[in-house]
C-alpha cells in the first residue's frame, strides 16, 4: 500500500503517539468514574479521542489524495479574533447576553453568507443557552445582565 498524503500520514501518526502517550502516562493516576472521575479520566478520555483521530487521519493518508489548498484570508480570521475579544472585554461589564450577542453577530461578519436575520436568531438562542448552561447549569457567578441594570 502507497502512502498518498505524506502530510497526513505523519499528522496521523503524530496524533496517534501523543493520544496513546497521554493514556500511558494517565495509567499512573487512579481512574475514578464518569460520576467521580479521578485525574487519570480527563487524560485517558482526551488521549483516546486524540489517538482514535490520529488513526483516522493515518488511515487516510492511505486513500485520498491531497487536496489544493485555498486563499489565505486574513480578514474573517480578524474578525473572529475581534469578535472574542469584544466577548472578553464586555463579559463582566455587560454581562453574558449582551456579550454573547455581541460576539455571534460580529463574528457572523466573517462569513460570505451572513444574514442579519440569521446571525440575530442565533445570537439569541446561543445566548438563552448560555444562560440555562452556565449560569443556571453550572451556576458560574457570571452577571447575566449589564451591571447597571442589577
Amino acid at each position: 500500500m502507497r502512502i498518498k498524503n505524506a502530510k497526513d500520514f505523519w499528522a496521523g501518526l503524530m496524533f496517534l503517539a501523543f493520544g496513546v502517550g497521554f493514556m500511558v502516562v494517565a495509567r499512573n493516576y487512579a481512574m475514578g468514574t464518569a460520576v467521580r472521575m479521578g485525574p487519570a479520566y480527563f487524560p485517558t478520555v482526551l488521549g483516546g479521542i486524540l489517538a482514535f483521530l490520529g488513526l483516522v487521519v493515518f488511515l487516510r493518508s492511505f486513500f485520498i489524495r491531497p487536496e489544493a489548498v485555498g486563499l489565505f484570508r486574513l480578514r474573517p480570521m480578524a474578525i473572529v479574533l475581534a469578535a472574542i475579544i469584544v466577548f472578553a472585554v464586555t463579559l463582566k461589564p455587560l454581562g453574558l447576553v449582551v456579550s454573547t450577542i455581541l460576539l455571534i453577530v460580529i463574528g457572523s461578519f466573517a462569513s460570505h453568507e451572513f444574514t442579519w436575520r440569521a446571525a440575530l436568531v442565533l445570537a439569541v438562542v446561543l445566548a438563552a443557552f448560555s444562560v440555562a448552561v452556565f449560569f443556571y447549569g453550572l451556576g458560574l457567578p457570571f452577571n447575566v445582565w449589564p451591571a447597571f441594570l442589577e
